[in-house]
């Protein structure tokens, strides 16, 4: 009896590792598979582009310049926001005379000349131009054109042409004013155009009555008008 617990012990014994067998092997952990071919695959894939350190950053400077030429592409408005484009008054007309050489006979809307993007717009004897950078948005310079067209034209009562242009100057460059400053468009509406032309109107002249009544007619601006020596 006692011989057999012995062997039992002794077979025990040398199944557990005790005495002078070999040690335990401790089983190692599993790996996830799938942590590890996710990771695998994040350190496989291409990494994201920079961003180009060449493209211009947005601007509120939307309006490099903005002016309004003749048929025979003479200057009667400018307005230059950008000084670094076109500094001297030599190099200003310069550019008038090609955008104007390549414009007026064409049909389209908009063209692109010296790296800028110019839309512009004819009605009988004039031409009217807005200048933004090559990257600008055409419908975004195209919406103040047409601003400062229907906004002079309200003024001219519908004549838009260059006689009644010249006799209503100060006007228009209330108009211009109005649209942009420095090169920041201010507003894309004509009829708030001309409302705040109409209140610069009051308390800027000495008659008390407005640019916009004086062309709508209004019987009490009129009235004024009769009143003056």
């Amino acid at each position: 009896m006692h011989h057999g617990r012995e062997r039992v012990s002794e077979e025990g014994a040398r199944r557990g590792g005790g005495g002078g067998g070999e040690e335990a092997r401790v089983p190692e952990p599993e790996v996830n598979s799938q942590l590890s071919t996710s990771t695998q695959r994040a350190a496989a894939a291409p990494s994201a582009p920079a961003m180009d350190s060449t493209s211009p950053e947005p601007s509120l400077y939307t309006v490099k310049a903005l002016f309004i030429l003749d048929n025979d592409g003479n200057r009667l408005l400018s307005k230059y926001y950008d000084l670094e484009l076109y500094p001297s008054m030599k190099e200003q007309k310069n550019f008038e005379k090609n955008v104007f050489n390549k414009t007026h006979k064409a049909d389209n809307e908009i063209a692109f000349l010296e790296g800028l993007t110019i839309v512009y717009k004819s009605s009988i004897d004039l031409f009217f131009f807005v200048v933004g950078s090559a990257q600008e948005n055409e419908l975004m310079l195209m919406s103040v054109l047409n601003c400062l067209f229907d906004s002079i034209s309200q003024i001219l009562r519908k004549n838009v042409e260059r006689r009644c242009l010249l006799d209503n100057m100060d006007g228009v460059f209330l108009v211009v004013d109005e649209i942009i400053d420095g090169g920041v468009i201010l507003e894309c509406d004509p009829q708030q155009v001309l409302q705040k032309v109409n209140y610069r109107q009051v308390t800027e002249s000495g008659y008390g009555f407005v640019l916009f009544d004086y062309i709508t007619g209004s019987e009490e601006a009129q009235g004024q008008r009769s009143q003056m020596p």
